[in-house]
């Protein structure tokens, strides 16, 4: 069971602090993210979509929103993603 260090940290028994279990978790789901949201961004900004870059910039959703605007919004297929052409 877990207690509490004399510094204001809640540990496990094995002395880890209680974060240490999710914080390879964290990591995963940010690079997935930022993966999505810098694909999606770099798409909006190509085809001069000024809203939706403003939306997909400041709304965060773990990548789904990115990639509803990639694959329903902007109709790219996924050999499309990476190519430097704007599609309008």
């Amino acid at each position: 069971m877990g207690y509490w260090n004399g510094y204001g940290m809640h540990e496990w028994g094995s002395g880890f602090p209680f974060w240490a279990g999710i914080l390879p978790f964290f990591t995963v789901f940010v690079l997935w993210a930022l993966f999505w949201k810098g694909l999606a961004l770099w798409h909006s900004a190509r085809r001069g979509e000024k809203w939706w870059f403003i939306a997909l910039l400041l709304i965060n959703t773990l990548g789904l929103l990115e990639i509803a605007y990639l694959f329903l919004i902007a109709k790219l297929r996924f050999d499309q993603l990476f190519s430097s052409e704007p599609r309008k």
